[in-house]
Order: structure tokens, then sequence, then C-alpha cells
């Protein structure tokens, strides 16, 4: 980082306002906003790998902002505003119910210390990354390169029973030759992924495809594993159970970034982790205090995953060859109604009709 004055950096060869970074942020670990912003100047920095950039460049981004930091007000900046740098990179994307806007790209080092000013430190992208000729290209166009599966505790479900389910799905896809990836979530669970071919001539995966294969994940997990694992989407049926969530693969879903920091007193962050580390894991260890050290010590561990593209055909036509018999999973309510879905309507609501 170069400072060239107080209020302006030189980051990426362009010149970054920034501003208050003596403002509390995380006042009860003392971490300052020029703190946070420092943690994402260390994560774009190439001595450390620019983990940060491995996973983002060339994302649209949904900024959640936190202009005063943890514990103030915050909110969702849908659209860039128009009073934004020139050389910013945006593109349009949509909402759920077709609603456009426009979303900031992460081309380089500039446009994540930009957001960050904002008091954007956490920032949720998309699953496709576009080259400065795509940014014009339509969503539906767009070919997803990651199958995320979110681990999602319930009340009444430890740690412990988090983790034992990671390692059931990481076993599930190296069963069937899938290299998954796992990152802390920042809170209290887990995020795994799968790198898909994007590439030009590749196996091309819409969300629709990507979704479908997410919920051939969970139905065969939650089926092989009841007591602990459920796809079930409504919240009364899934009991003390691990809710395996195949939705955040839906069309237009953005899901909390890796490198990213939650708005938790702590200051933790969403840290790739290797899976030789899950038995030992404590999430909550995992913070911007602590993140250079480990980076340090043992790299990134998701550094070679974009090149290893995994194969999923299989677990898109499995879905696809159940639709007329099984139907399709529960879409979030924001959506509109899907060909093969089953009513939307809670169990519970559904017995009390007349």
């Amino acid at each position: 980082m170069n400072q060239k004055r107080a209020d302006v950096i030189e980051v990426a060869g362009r010149e970054v306002r920034v501003s208050s970074l003596d403002k509390p942020y995380f006042p009860k670990v003392g971490l300052t906003k020029g703190d946070v912003l420092n943690h994402f100047l260390m994560l774009c920095n190439e001595n450390h790998g620019a983990p940060i950039l491995n996973t983002l460049q060339g994302r649209p981004v949904l900024l959640q902002r936190f202009p005063s930091g943890v514990g103030g007000n915050n909110f969702f900046q849908k659209r860039i505003p128009d009073t934004a740098p020139e050389w910013l990179q945006t593109t349009t994307v949509e909402t759920v119910n077709a609603t456009p806007s426009r979303a900031l790209v992460i081309a380089d080092a500039a446009h994540i210390i930009w957001a960050v000013n904002l008091g954007a430190f956490t920032l949720h992208p998309w699953p496709y990354r576009l080259s400065t000729d795509d940014l014009e290209l339509a969503e539906s166009s767009r070919r997803v390169d990651e199958l995320r599966i979110d681990l999602d505790p319930v009340p009444g479900i430890t740690f412990e029973e988090v983790r034992v389910a990671a390692r059931l799905v990481h076993d599930w896809f190296a069963e069937r030759s899938i290299t998954s990836y796992l990152k802390t979530s920042g809170s209290k669970g887990l995020h795994i992924y799968v790198p898909l071919d994007a590439s030009k001539g590749g196996p091309s995966y819409d969300s629709y495809q990507v979704r479908g294969a997410a919920v051939t994940v969970a139905r065969a997990l939650a089926n092989q594993h009841r007591d602990l694992l459920t796809d079930k989407w409504w919240k009364e049926e899934r009991g003390t159970r691990v809710f395996v969530d195949f939705n955040q693969n839906a069309p237009h879903k953005t899901v909390f970034g890796a490198w990213s920091v939650r708005a938790r007193v702590g200051a933790q962050v969403s840290t790739p982790v290797s899976w030789d580390e899950l038995e030992r894991l404590r999430p909550d260890d995992h913070t911007v205090m602590s993140t250079e050290a480990r980076l340090v010590e043992r790299g990134d561990p998701w550094s070679a995953m974009y090149a290893n593209p995994q194969d999923i055909s299989a677990l898109v036509d499995e879905f696809n060859a159940g639709l007329e018999t099984i139907g399709d999973a529960p879409w979030p309510p924001q959506y509109p109604k899907q060909p093969f879905e089953p009513p939307r309507v809670s169990p519970s609501r559904k017995k009390a009709e007349p």
C-alpha cells in the first residue's frame, strides 16, 4: 500500500479514497476500520498468494455494509451508485423476481478496498466469473463455476456434529471421485465447495443444473444418515439435525464469501481450511487477528482449487431423471413457482387447511 495523502491510498495502480481509519469497527477486540482495511490488503498481497483474489476476482458481489462497524446499523447495497469511480467495473445482475441492478465486479485489489472503505467487510459473491468482455453478457448465459453446500446447524446441534456432517459430505463426494473443498462460515456452520469447469468449450452448468446436483447430494446424504442430516426445507421438519442446504445454489443466490469478516464481536473470518484440519477445527479461532500468521504457516488451502474442476454431470442427470417421479425440492419463497415443485406450504399449515 502506498499512502499518498491521508485520505488516498494507491492500490493496484489506482488511487482509492479511504476515510475514518481510526473508527472502532470491532471494539471488543480493539480493531479499527484501518485494521480491517489492512486485513484485506494483506489478503491481496502476492507474497501471501493473494488468496482473496484467487476466490473473488472476476465475480460480481453483493455488498453488505456496516458503516459504523459491528453492532451498528447495516444494510445490503444492491446497486452501485452513479457517483462511484469511473474505473470501477460493474455488471447487471438480477434479483429472483428479475429486477435488474448494478453490481460491483471484483476486478482487482482496488475494487475490494473501495468496497471495504464503505464498511462492506462482508462480501457475498455470485457463483460465476466475468472477464471484461463478459460484463454485458446476459445473466442466464453465465457459466457457474462452483457448487456450494451449506451445512446449517439448527438450535441444539453442536459444532462437533457439524464437523461429522462435513466429513460425511466429503466422503460421499470422494466415493464418486469428486474433490471438494472446505471453509468455515465465520459462524456456526461449514461450507463445502466443488469447483466446476466454466471455460468455453468445457462442460456447461447453469444455476438450475447446479442446484439440481446439490439436491441430489442432499437427498442421498439425508437418506443415508437420517439421525444427523436432513434435506427438509421446512424448519419444522428438520428436528435436531444438520440441514444440507441445497438452495444456496439457486439462480441469483449469493453466499458469504471466503476471507470475508463476519459481523461478530470477535471479527471471525470465513476461512478456507484443509480437510486434515477438520477434526481439530475451532471456527471461532479464525479471525482477522490470526489470518496472516495462518497464511504464513499453511498457505492458502484453496490455491489450486479452481485449476481442479470437477464433473458433476452424473448428479445433474440423476436429479433430472427423478423429476417426474420424485419431483423437485422446495424453492425459497421469493422465487417463482417452479415446474415439478411440491406445494409451497409448510406441512403444519397444509394439515390445518379444511
